[in-house]
């Protein structure tokens, strides 16, 4: 089971929602053992690489996302500096469910490894129509079945 602070999904839900009809997608970093979370928007770069490459990247924003790898790079730098943990990471689906797409495994695995750079980090998914978000989803890496599982989690104020 995982804890999500209600004013921390509301931060995620207000930026799935900021962005529609394009994905967002944000790292979450934390304290080791607490249930406390710091959410980082980060910027949906996939516009800017379709335009740049679209027989590479064939999808646009509002079917997928890339996250900017200089924000990446200086969230995974505060966390470290800050002793903390990288737990997790979001983004959102608009017009479709929440759910871990076979795009959205093959982001979060190491290409060559087949397993995830960060194992214990989970993914949320959050589904949003019409521009209000619907639901989410959390999924996290099975050693054993070597794939991503929902995770059941629970909103404490």
């Amino acid at each position: 089971m995982i804890y999500v602070e209600k004013s921390k999904l509301e931060e995620i839900y207000q930026h799935a929602e900021a962005t529609y009809p394009e994905e967002c997608c944000g790292i979450i970093t934390g304290p080791k053992d607490q249930d406390t979370w710091t959410v980082h928007r980060i910027t949906n770069i996939q516009n800017e690489l379709h335009r740049k490459d679209p027989n590479k990247y064939k999808r646009d924003a509002r079917i997928a996302y890339y996250m900017d790898p200089q924000e990446m790079m200086r969230v995974f730098q505060q966390a470290e500096e800050r002793k903390e943990e990288i737990k997790g990471f979001y983004h959102s689906h608009p017009e479709h469910e929440a759910y871990f797409s076979q795009e959205d495994k093959y982001m979060a695995l190491s290409g060559e490894w087949g397993e995830p750079m960060y194992p214990d980090a989970f993914h949320m998914v959050v589904s949003v129509y019409g521009g209000k978000v619907k639901n989410a989803r959390i999924f996290i890496w099975d050693e054993v079945a070597k794939d991503f599982k929902e995770e059941a989690f629970q909103v404490k104020d």
